[in-house]
């Protein structure tokens, strides 16, 4: 079943549930589904698209929710971190650190990177394995940890 068809399907539960932060946060994901199908140049959706389109939506609520625990806003921010966690239900499951850094330590070795000049392609291969299922950020960090 495609990410739309769920969505659609998990807002009829919330309604009838009368789940209001879950129903506001599933429309969130629609609309932005829609806007994705109708934009000028838009091309079919593909998996990829929406994992990427979900981790934004994601990592937007939790920025918005450090600005409000930075401005004692604690209920808004509350808010926020509830939302990105029903968005992240709809991702992939995350790799832990320690799988990460086991097959960071492949990609290392298949592409033979010895210092940190060679962080670059190690990047690029391991966006291209861990796409959806880990924190770039993360990836960033144990790589130059294994390169250093």
């Amino acid at each position: 079943m495609s990410l739309e068809q769920t969505i659609n399907n998990d807002i009829k539960t919330a309604m009838l549930a009368k789940d209001k932060l879950r129903l506001e946060t599933l429309r969130s994901i629609k609309a932005g589904i829609l806007l994705a199908k109708t934009a000028e140049n838009a091309t079919e959706i593909t998996e990829d698209f929406e994992i990427k389109m979900l981790q934004k939506m994601a990592k937007q609520r939790k920025e918005s929710a450090t600005i409000y625990s930075r401005q004692n806003r604690p209920e808004l921010a509350e808010k926020e971190l509830a939302e990105a966690e029903i968005i992240e239900q709809y991702l992939p499951q995350q790799l832990s650190e320690e799988e990460i850094t086991d097959e960071l330590k492949k990609i290392i070795a298949g592409i033979g990177a010895t210092s940190a000049k060679d962080m670059r392609k190690v990047m690029g291969a391991a966006n291209k394995q861990f796409a959806g299922k880990a924190d770039g950020r993360l990836i960033a960090e144990t790589v130059k940890k294994l390169l250093s």
